[in-house]
């Protein structure tokens, strides 16, 4: 991590906790050279308006009162469509992340916040526009004065975290020691002898730009450049065979429309992120149980499997007892606690082919697959068993939940086969409570 850079940016942070806020400015102010600090987005963007040139890039939250952070951040892109924007925030809806995109925010730092993974989000947003500056501030010309300044150029490029490439559109006529490292090269001049391009590197496969799409255009800079950000991406094979994931930024050489700086960020570990993304949009956030989204992507799939192969399948809906009084004696953070303790011991009852659900506030559903009705019933009067025994949270509280229990038949669909286990758990619960009816 270039640490270097941190001391010369000046950043927007913006977030409506107070606690928070005050404490991340703090961190922040004694690692950047300014730090410039609004507590909703209608404040941060007056603050932009009154001091765009001299904000290097945007932190911001997500859920703010006024104005949200990415409504900010699109009214800041009007005003600075380049400017870097770092999202703080657990949000990961896929409308958000959609808008995200639309928008073009540079990266995410997840809340809590990791102050370390905050820094390496700003260094890798500032990286490819510090290199600019610099290059600028050098004002080389790479034709006539690349023999006097290459010390020079090549002390700014191998600073660089990422791959970095410099080209005059026929041929590259610099390169930076990550690029050297990373296929096996021993020096430039190795590189330029094998007259291979940029592009031979290239892997085909479906999603990434390959050597094949590039040789078809009239010019791949205009190509690149114009295609969007979630595109600009390829594969490629380092010096152990081994496939790595890189997003491209193509920019314009100062004052120098024939010479461009080609910069190649390995985003491989992205793919872990874009994994964690796909769960949280498939999970209960505070139980770790499949949420009703992914619920809806599996049960029809259930039901024809079932159907098809005439196999039994069957269904549990459970709901805590008076739950209610948990949270109105206890609080809200006590009421979670016991749902997230639930969920373990519905974990430790089923087998890993049943489908967890948490169904609503207190209530639960699990779909098990080649299961009768007897089966069920037994699951689920294993699963009561369980709760009534358990000392919840630091409280000792004693708590009890109400089951229903029934059987795919073959006149049923996802509506009717919910609807009549919904109807079992009702009963149960008119029947006294902390009983399974099937």
């Amino acid at each position: 991590m270039n640490k270097e850079i941190l001391k010369d940016i000046c950043v927007l942070y913006v977030e409506d906790e107070n606690d928070v806020r005050e404490f991340t400015a703090k961190l922040l102010d004694s690692l950047l050279k300014k730090v410039y600090v609004a507590q909703d987005g209608l404040e941060g963007l007056k603050i932009f308006e009154e001091n765009k040139n001299n904000i290097d890039l945007i932190i911001s939250d997500i859920n703010m009162p006024k104005m949200d952070g990415l409504s900010m951040c699109e009214a800041i892109r009007k005003i600075n469509n380049e400017i870097p924007l770092v999202i703080t925030s657990a949000h990961s809806d896929t409308n958000f992340l959609r808008r995200s995109i639309e928008i073009g925010v540079t990266t995410y730092a997840m809340k809590p916040i990791d102050l370390y993974q905050l820094m390496e989000s700003i260094i890798k947003a500032m990286e490819p526009i510090i290199l600019k500056k610099k290059l600028v501030e050098l004002n080389l010309s790479l034709e006539s004065k690349i023999e006097q300044e290459i010390s020079k150029i090549k002390s700014i490029l191998d600073a660089q975290d990422n791959i970095i490439i410099v080209t005059n559109k026929e041929e590259i006529t610099n390169v930076n020691k990550k690029f050297l490292d990373f296929f096996g090269i021993n020096n430039f001049n190795d590189f330029i002898k094998s007259k291979r391009n940029i592009f031979d590197f290239f892997k085909e496969d479906f999603g990434f730009i390959s050597k094949e799409q590039i040789s078809k255009q009239e010019s791949w800079i205009k190509y690149i450049k114009e295609l969007h950000e979630i595109d600009r991406i390829v594969k490629i094979k380092d010096a152990f065979d081994e496939e790595k994931i890189f997003a491209i930024n193509v920019d314009y050489y100062e004052n120098k429309e024939d010479y461009y700086v080609f910069s190649l960020t390995d985003i491989t570990k992205l793919k872990e992120k874009s994994n964690l993304f796909e769960y949280q949009a498939s999970h209960d956030k505070l139980t770790g149980l499949f949420n009703r989204n992914k619920f809806d992507e599996v049960y029809t799939k259930e039901i024809k499997r079932s159907k098809r192969y005439n196999n039994e399948l069957s269904m549990i809906i459970f709901d805590i007892d008076d739950f209610k009084l948990v949270n109105d004696n206890y609080g809200h953070q006590i009421g979670d606690e016991v749902l997230k303790e639930i969920a373990k011991i519905i974990l430790n009852k089923v087998r890993e082919q049943d489908i967890n659900v948490r169904w609503g506030g207190e209530e639960f559903l699990i779909l098990l697959p080649e299961t009768n009705l007897t089966g069920a019933a037994t699951v689920a009067s294993k699963i009561r068993m369980a709760i009534k025994e358990h000392l919840f949270s630091n409280k000792d509280l004693k708590i009890t939940a109400s089951f229903g229990v029934s059987q795919l038949l073959s006149e049923d669909n996802e509506t009717t086969f919910i609807s009549r286990s919904d109807t079992l758990l009702y009963e149960a619960k008119k029947a006294g409570k902390d009983k399974v009816i099937s």
